[in-house]
């Protein structure tokens, strides 16, 4: 089994967008950039995901400049590609051309020594389903505490 250690996630996806389906995916980092992520430094908050030329980027993710990288670090918002195989971004770039869906990162982490993505294939929410999902998480949030109440006694 390897070991995977959660470096960030986007706590907006969920709120703002249906996640469809979730693909694990490689990112190609340049030197300091590992360092500043082991450190816990990044921002997924902004970020999503962007097809040219068959191949795919990550475009709006922070990652802070590693504090004793000086000359090395690089832009901390520049742009990143990702690692996939050819027939999964023709497929990504099938359901992008499709009304309303995107790509958006979900989380980082390390599995094993190598930094992986989540990304997800997302469809936005309206108003009204965004208040629907709120108020199913209260009525969550309250059925978990009476039941917490009953099983103390």
């Amino acid at each position: 089994m390897v070991n995977t250690k959660l470096i960030g996630r986007n706590k907006k996806v969920s709120h703002d967008y249906f996640i469809e389906e979730k693909i694990e995916v490689g990112i190609e980092l340049l030197g300091t950039e590992v360092k500043s992520l082991r450190a816990g430094k990044l921002n997924l908050k902004d970020s999503w995901c962007n097809i040219n030329n068959g191949e795919i980027y990550v475009l709006g993710m922070h990652i802070s400049p590693y504090e004793k990288g000086n000359i090395f670090n690089k832009d901390p918002v520049r742009v990143r590609k990702l690692l996939m195989h050819k027939k999964q971004i023709s497929n990504i770039y099938g359901l992008m051309k499709r009304e309303g869906y995107t790509v958006i990162p979900v989380s980082a982490y390390f599995k094993g020594s190598k930094v992986k993505l989540s990304i997800g294939i997302c469809k936005g929410k309206k108003l009204h389903d965004k208040r629907q999902a709120i108020a199913e998480k209260d009525a969550k949030r309250s059925i978990q505490r009476e039941l917490k109440e009953r099983n103390r006694y």
